[in-house]
């Protein structure tokens, strides 16, 4: 991997942890730093000269994704940041990555669904600063899944940079 993709993708990993975080306060996914992840994705396959079958193979699963999460967003199940975020997370991970990520951000989203239920009745003016974050996550406003969806997703991305030497 050349120095210029860990960077695109150094760069990915800090958007996708921001995305969390604004997830987690404001129960939003703003659509441009999703638009910024998925055209990273773009500059990083020249970089690496991926051949351009792999490219759209990318690309339709990422459309399958977006398919799908449309799908539960019209059902109400699943926000519309996080359908847009997750059809960006896909077309990072591509074909042959897409289950290990899915199982991931799965995992990830039980636990972060879980912390959600078990704080719904939290009130959101708490003194001591660690139940003040706790409190954060609480499922009366929604379950923030961007952040399954970005702490999944980016274990998948970064996993190039742990073979670099």
């Amino acid at each position: 991997m050349s120095l210029l993709s860990a960077i695109i993708r150094v760069t990915v990993l800090c958007a996708l942890l921001r995305l969390a975080v604004f997830d987690v306060r404001w129960r939003r996914l703003p659509t441009t730093a999703t638009l910024l992840i998925a055209a990273l994705f773009f500059i990083d396959a020249l970089v690496i000269r991926l051949p351009i079958h792999d490219v759209l193979a990318h690309l339709l699963l990422a459309l399958a994704v977006l398919v799908i999460c449309a799908a539960l967003f019209a059902a109400k199940m699943l926000g519309g940041g996080d359908a847009k975020l997750a059809c960006a997370v896909f077309l990072w991970t591509g074909p042959s990555l897409a289950l290990p990520a899915l199982a991931i951000v799965s995992v990830i989203g039980l636990g972060v669904s879980l912390v959600s239920l078990a704080t719904r009745h939290m009130a959101a003016e708490q003194r001591f600063p660690p139940l003040r974050a706790l409190a954060m996550f609480s499922g009366t406003r929604g379950v923030p899944y961007g952040v399954a969806l970005a702490l999944g997703g980016g274990s998948v991305i970064a996993l190039p940079l742990l073979a670099m030497r």
